[in-house]
């Protein structure tokens, strides 16, 4: 690592009156650092690094405020680099000013750094206090995460990711699952969103952190919100039924096309499944979701699968389901901590690492080389 007199001449370059060639290659060589895990630790140590990130967001050099969030990106994903990044007074509410406005095109970065920050339940309400004292309200997350074309830069499919994990806090369970707010029906589209892996896990995984208050499950089974045909209709498939066995699914469940595909992604399909057995926690989810026909499709589901993680999660809800009345339940009780770090370095070959959870459980993309 770097002596205190080189530090000291690299700290010297990372500021907004710098020459721009020397800055970009400061802000280089900052990013090269964060990328691995003694480097992360190095910047912990060297807190006026930090505050030089923070400032070059503002640089007019779109390069280098590429660079810089980057790497705070990367720092973000390493769990003992959150409390030093929160306690800086001013890093959480650039974060939010700028997520908010339509025209800035760094705003996906700033969602990944967000949803890395609120892993953990600590570090999550200081995300939310934060949100609290900008006067930003969870009604304008929504409404920025279902408004297509609110960034027309940006994607903003990291605030599916986010809002589940803000859903680790009672608050945003409760805000999600108020009655008059229509915020379940709101993301519930969102579950077959084909454009994105990361927007569909998203969702499925607040959904299923909600689900976890088991208070709620009537009324989201219910006419008024009609959840299941949703955690359904992705887990179903092509296979012809008798007559009988349709006429017992829900309606958007019945006599299905011959291409119908199921959902791709093995590990949406894990959340799907845990969501739907989070909802046999009481009797009443239990009777309503046999009366559904759901064995059925879960039946044929079974026979399709491969991924033995997730035939695992099918097996343990067909067990509740010819046993509606069982006291054999699966029921944790309390909500998983959020997603696993998110990584962005330096190139952009983009590494989907195999057996991680999207949404409230692992998950890592880790663009880099190599």
């Amino acid at each position: 690592m770097l002596s205190d007199v080189e530090a000291k001449e690299l700290l010297s370059f990372l500021t907004l009156n710098t020459r721009p060639d020397l800055k970009g290659q400061a802000t280089e060589y900052i990013l090269g650092l964060s990328g691995n895990r003694d480097g992360c630790r190095y910047l912990q140590s060297k807190p006026d690094f930090l505050k030089a990130l923070v400032t070059l967001t503002t640089d007019p050099s779109i390069a280098i405020v590429k660079d810089c969030y980057h790497s705070l990106i990367n720092l973000s994903a390493d769990e003992t680099m959150h409390q030093p990044l929160v306690k800086d007074a001013d890093f959480l509410p650039m974060l939010f000013k700028n997520l908010l406005d339509p025209e800035f095109m760094f705003s996906d970065r700033i969602c990944t750094i967000l949803t890395n920050l609120s892993r953990h339940v600590k570090t999550c309400k200081e995300v939310f206090k934060a949100m609290q004292e900008q006067e930003i309200g969870l009604t304008q997350i929504v409404e920025i995460f279902c408004t297509e074309g609110y960034n027309k830069q940006v994607s903003l499919h990291y605030l599916g990711p986010l809002l589940s994990n803000l859903t680790q806090l009672p608050e945003t369970r409760h805000f999600i699952l108020d009655r008059e707010r229509c915020v379940v029906q709101r993301l519930l589209p969102y579950i077959q969103y084909e454009a994105s892996t990361i927007r569909r896990g998203g969702v499925i995984g607040t959904l299923r952190n909600c689900c976890f208050d088991h208070a709620h499950h009537e009324w989201l089974l219910s006419d008024a919100v009609d959840i299941l045909p949703f955690l359904l209709l992705p887990l179903a498939g092509p296979e012809e039924l008798s007559d009988e066995e349709n006429e017992g699914l829900p309606v958007d469940l019945q006599y299905l096309p011959e291409d119908k595909k199921r959902e791709e992604d093995p590990d949406i399909r894990k959340m799907l499944i845990e969501t739907m057995i989070l909802l046999t926690a009481t009797k009443v989810g239990r009777q309503f979701l046999k009366a559904k026909n759901t064995y059925v499709i879960m039946r044929e589901f079974h026979n399709w699968e491969k991924e033995p993680h997730v035939a695992a999660a099918c097996e343990k809800f067909i067990q509740i389901s010819l046993n509606s009345f069982g006291h054999g339940l699966y029921k944790v009780s309390s909500v998983p901590q959020g997603c696993w770090p998110m990584l962005t370095p330096m190139l952009l070959t983009v590494v989907m690492l195999a057996g991680c959870p999207l949404g409230g459980g692992p998950f890592l993309i880790h663009m880099g080389n190599g």
